[in-house]
Order: structure tokens, then sequence, then C-alpha cells
């Protein structure tokens, strides 16, 4: 039977209640708010749920090539993989994967020439290996480590601390903490951290969090101890970040108001307890990103008066208010900066490529670091008084490689090779450049196998995001290298939203011109159909959380554009994401839905409100999971049921639930496998993916 002629599946009945909320004099109906209540509280809900995943799993287990594309997963993954090292007490922190664990494992070694030693296995935490290391950091003396345990994949984490000789576990655990690494102090006393008021019982995964605030643990005591540090009630959507300064005197707290970067700036004197805050930039005008300080001065990248971004210096000597002064002017390119061993370590973005200089304190440049060809800088990590530093480098056919950069010198060398089973020559990574529908250059990214024949078309997987002034640029993932040595192609579109040319590319893409994200996707998907590289029939799209969004809206608007669609934790009902969770923090990409202009904007592109019935749509594979507090599976729900009940054509329109998984951070790997083979064996299905990923292990 072809793909165009299989049966229409009967899909699990749901519910349908007559809820209509009239705004603004406009009727909204939601005849599946009901499915908003928490599935792990909720029985109902629970119900359809699992209704929803036994129908999903039956069908997804008759695909074609669906075994082999989950054992060559497994293939892919055996290598050994590392983070950048954070170097404290003259040891070495980073994690570390023998290849096919669910979960990373910390590690430690003394010196560059010590034999690395197990600190934490979270292996064997639970059974099904859905417990991660979350956020950590190691003392200045390198005596212990916080780490945060992240269980089921939620945001929230229970932080505790290990002393390092001899991987001791300390009583020490500080309970209801989120968004937030633990920063300790200079003299390793105890660490600072964020939390928010503990949720009611049964809303730990939907209720709004806010009011945030900086604590700090002294170590061996409990957590009601804890030292209120910093809050801000008259501001309760606020969320801080912690760094130290001066050698452990101030501590900084960069204060957001949304998820767009713009900051306030207070400084807080640690040598001076109960001193008052001292503000260093008031409002939310700007963003201020804190790169580091020598001596009494902080120096900060931010984008006032410089939409790419510059390095700044503040001198604390000053009077307030001090009047930041321009160490590295804005340039042609986005910039961030880090201060590491007396000097600037300065990354752009060069077309959606990671390009890495160093520069004096005043502003010169030193070096340009050679980095290994198109790729991404994915961490850089150093001290301001060291002039030892690591980054993290990868591309699309290169699992991360850690390096060793002496910033005194320039010179770079390995650090950890990532050694993997295939050959990295044999895939090509290319970069064009194609017009959107208002004239727009956008660049994209495109992936295959070198031996691939490029004058006949083949199935292609499309790759979008364009948010929050995101980046996304040319990493390595293991199962995008599956898609491509089955033959496949993979693109990256590098849509305004994003920040790949700084504030200006953000700023296209936001509030009431988000329209242009979705016509920089389909004008990717135009771009690979007119240069036949792909057809319509062979064309799969893929995108999470905002780029869940991203494909939601776009098949309402194109449906005829795509064979497939991979939405997978996506932002689907765009009138009510702001009722849950963190949703609030994301009004200044999108939009207030409580104002008028907004929501009709809001309402224009919402996937669960605008599903076109009467029109053929594509196959449609819907992800979420069931703990997932980021983005509250609801909105998947929602959105899969409409879609069930519209008539959109024969085509599947599917939804997966996984469960004791969240956004995405601290997945098992053996549930990702399971996932990637289903999405990847009915994207293949509906493209006409049918080669054997065996068949090309390099």
């Amino acid at each position: 039977m072809s793909r165009s002629a299989e049966r229409p599946l009967v899909y699990p009945k749901t519910e349908v209640q007559e809820v209509v909320e009239t705004r603004f004099g406009t009727p909204v109906p939601d005849p599946y708010r009901w499915l908003e209540a928490e599935v792990r509280v909720d029985p109902k809900v629970r119900a359809w749920v699992d209704e929803q995943r036994t129908f999903t799993a039956d069908y997804l287990a008759r695909l074609p090539q669906r075994k082999a594309i989950a054992d060559r997963l497994r293939a892919l993954f055996d290598f050994g993989r590392y983070t950048a090292p954070r170097k404290e007490g003259g040891r070495y922190f980073y994690l570390y994967n023998s290849g096919l664990q669910n979960q990373s494992t910390l590690m430690v070694q003394d010196g560059l020439d010590g034999a690395p030693r197990l600190l934490l296995d979270p292996n064997g935490w639970s059974s099904d290996g859905a417990t991660a290391i979350g956020e950590w950091s190691a003392s200045p003396d390198g005596k212990h480590v916080a780490y945060a345990i992240q269980d089921g994949g939620t945001d929230w984490r229970t932080v505790k601390v290990l002393e390092v000789d001899g991987a001791k576990a300390r009583s020490d655990e500080v309970r209801w903490v989120k968004m937030t690494v633990p920063v300790w102090s200079k003299d390793g006393s105890g660490f600072f951290y964020l939390r928010c008021p503990e949720p009611a019982q049964g809303a730990e995964y939907q209720s709004i969090n806010s009011n945030f605030m900086v604590y700090f643990h002294a170590l061996g005591t409990d957590q009601s101890a804890d030292r209120l540090v910093f809050s801000v009630p008259e501001h309760p959507n606020l969320l801080h970040f912690c760094q130290l300064a001066c050698k452990g005197r101030y501590l900084v707290i960069t204060s957001l108001k949304n998820a767009d970067s713009k900051a306030s700036i207070t400084l807080i004197d640690l040598r001076q307890p109960g001193s008052a805050p001292r503000k260093l930039i008031a409002g939310w005008d700007d963003a201020w990103g804190f790169a580091g300080s020598q001596g009494d001065t902080l120096y900060f990248v931010t984008d006032r008066n410089a939409p790419n971004r510059c390095v700044v210096a503040m001198d604390l000597a000053q009077a307030d208010p001090i009047q930041p002064a321009v160490i590295i002017p804005e340039g042609p390119h986005a910039m961030d900066a880090g201060v590491v061993g007396g000097r600037l370590v300065v990354k752009t973005i060069v077309d959606a490529k990671s390009e890495l200089q160093i520069f004096d304190l005043a502003g010169h440049a030193v070096a340009r670091i050679d980095l290994p060809g198109i790729g991404a800088v994915t961490a850089l990590e150093g001290d301001p008084d060291d002039p030892e530093a690591f980054y993290s480098f990868e591309s699309f056919n290169l699992p991360p490689q850690v390096y060793r950069l002496d910033v005194s010198t320039g010179r770079s060398m390995v650090f950890k090779q990532a050694k993997p089973s295939f050959d990295s020559s044999k895939y090509a990574v290319g970069q064009v450049f194609y017009t959107s529908k208002d004239g727009t250059r956008v660049p994209m990214f495109i992936a295959h196998r070198k031996d691939l024949d490029l004058t006949k078309s083949h199935p292609t997987l499309l790759y979008g995001y364009g948010g929050f002034g995101i980046s996304h640029l040319p990493m390595f993932r293991a199962h995008w290298l599956a898609w491509m040595e089955m033959g496949g192609i993979y693109a990256l579109a590098n849509l305004r939203g994003g920040g790949e040319y700084g504030k200006a590319w953000h700023e296209s893409g936001r509030l009431f011109k988000r329209q242009n994200v979705y016509d920089d996707f389909i004008a990717a998907a135009e771009y690979l159909i007119a240069t036949r590289l792909t057809t319509v029939s062979q064309l799969a799209i893929q995108g999470g959380s905002a780029g869940g969004l991203l494909v939601g809206a776009v098949v309402n608007q194109r449906p005829d554009l795509f064979a497939a669609v991979l939405a997978q934790v996506g932002v689907m009902d765009m009138l009510r994401y702001d009722q849950f969770t963190v949703g609030p923090y994301w009004v200044s990409d999108y939009g207030d839905p409580a104002e008028e202009a907004h929501f009709r904007n809001l309402l224009s592109y919402s996937p669960y409100h605008n599903i076109r019935s009467g029109t053929d749509y594509p196959a449609i594979l819907t992800t979420t999971a069931d703990t997932d507090d980021r983005v509250v599976p609801s909105h998947s729900f929602k959105y899969a049921a409409a879609l069930q009940a519209a008539q959109i054509g024969p085509r599947p329109h599917v939804l997966r639930v996984e469960t004791r998984a969240g956004h995405g951070m601290g997945k098992p790997l053996a549930k990702l496998i399971e996932e990637v083979s289903d999405m990847w064996a009915f994207a293949g299905h509906f493209t006409g993916l049918t080669s054997s990923p065996k068949g090309h292990a390099a």
C-alpha cells in the first residue's frame, strides 16, 4: 500500500466541551481546555493520555526501519563524550559519558596529567535512568561540589554537596531550586542559589513561577537557616543570575524581566554584610551580560547603543551613576565575551558560524584562534586571573572536541578528544543564502553524505527555531548523522527571531513581526524545492519548543508544502501560554494575550486555533512529555486533539507522550533513542527515506 493510499486512522475519542471565551468582542472556542489539568493528578486527563500513548505506540511499531534506526543510533552514540572542564583548586572537573550511559557522570582529575576519577554517577539513582546531574559547580579550593539533581526531566532541582576527597556525600540539601547554578563564596563556606516559594501540592508542574529570591546556604546547616540575600517583591516576575567579581568581594546580580536579556545590574558587597545593594544599571532598557572583572573594574557585554553588542568597563571607584566606558566597540557581527587571564576572549557569530579572538583589556586585538572549520564554540570556561581556558568546538559532522587555550599566547591544543566510530570526512557541510518573502537574505546550512548525487532530489529534514535571540549554529547530534547516513539531507535555517545577526535579527522576528519567522521558514522550504534538492513529497520539517510553535504555525499556513511534520514540546495555544510556569517570561517575544493588539496578532498564527478543516495536511507527529514544566504538555494535548477532530486528510496526526521526561534536558539516552527512532521512522516513511542506516556506516 502506498503512503498516499493509507487508510485514515480511527483515533481515540476525545471529549468536546462547550467552552467559549469572548475576548475583545471575539468569541474563542476552547473545546479541549479540560486537557490543561495536571496529567499526574487528574485521572481523566491521565486516562486520555494513556489511550493516546497506546494508540500511537501501536502505530509507530508498524513503521518499517524503526528497529534498524534504533540499532544504528545506539552504534552512533557509542563513543566517549566530554564537556569543557572547570578548574578549581588545581583540579579539573567535567562531565563524561562513556557512550551508551543514560546520564553523563561527573569526573575530576588533579592537574592536567592526573588520572581521571569518578565523583558522581547518576545512572544508579533511578531504575529508568531518568534522574540526572543538573547544574553543578566546584568550590574555589576544589574541595566540594554543589550539584543539582534533576528527576524525571522537571526544571525543579534539589541541590546536594559532595566532598571531593573520597567522594563523600554531605548532609546538605537545598530544595525547590530552579533556573540556577550554585555560586560558591570565595572562601568555600557555602553557595548562593535562586529559588521561589514552594508550589502547592499537585501544582508543581503547572503553577506560575514568580518571586524568585537569591539565598546563601552555609555548609553544614539546614536550608531553613539559609540567608535571604536579594529579592525584589515589587517586581515578582524578575529572574536573577548571580556571579562573583573582584576576587569574590562582590556578588553581581543580573535581573531579567523577560526572556529577552534586558537587565538591571545590582552589586552586593560581601565584605560588608548588611550593606545596601548598589544599583549599577537601573531599569530594563538594554541587554547586559557580566563578562568578568580585573581589580575594581567590571566588564560587561551590552547592546546599549550597539545592536551587535560591545564590551564596556565600569570602574567601581567612580561615584554613581558609573558611566560605562567602551573597550571593544560594536562590530559587524554579534558578539559575546569573557575575562580570562587578564584578557578578553571574544566570541563572534559570523553568518551563523563561530569565530574566537583574544583582546587585551584596553581593547586591542592580540590573537585570532584557528578553529577546525565551519562549526560552533559551544562552551568557554576560564578564570579572570588564570590564563588557562577551555572551549568546546563541534559541527554537524564533528562531535564536541575540548581544547585547552593559553590566552597569553593564543595557542590551543586538544584536551579531550571524542573518537566516534564514523568518518566525519565522508560528510559535507555547506551554507547557502536564500531570499525570504520581504527580500531579507537568510542563511541556511545543508549537510549530507559526500557521495549523495545532488543532481537528484532526496528526502530532506528542515529544522528551525527563530526565537528569544537564541542562535542556532552548526552543532553535532548523532541522530542528525543517522538521517544523513540513510541518504537524507539535513538543513538548518537561521531564521529571524534568533540572535545570529544581533539585536536587529531578533527584533525583526518578535511581537508584531513574528510572521517574518514563519515566512523565513516557508522560504527555506521553497528554496530547497526550487533548487531540486528535494520535493514537496520528500520534505519533512522539525522544531522544538519555540520551534514547535514554528512548525505548528507554518503547517497551518502552508499545509501543501510538506510531507511530514515533527512538532516537539511546542507552544501551541498562544492565548493561554502565559498561564503556566515560566510562560509570563515569554511575553517579551510573543506579546501579552491580555492586550487587544497582541491578542489579535497571537490569534492570527496560534497553531491550536488555526487548523484548516477541509484541507489536506501532511503527516504530523506531535511529541511532549508528562513532566515538561517549561512548555506544559497541555499545549500538545490540545493541539493533537484538535488535529484529530479536524477534517484534514487521511495522513496520520498522532501524539507521542514520554513518561518521566521534561522539556529535553536530563532525558536518558535510552528514551532519546526510542523517541528519535519513532520520529525518523515516521518522517522517513512519509518522505520516502527507505535506505537502511546500516548500509552507510562509515
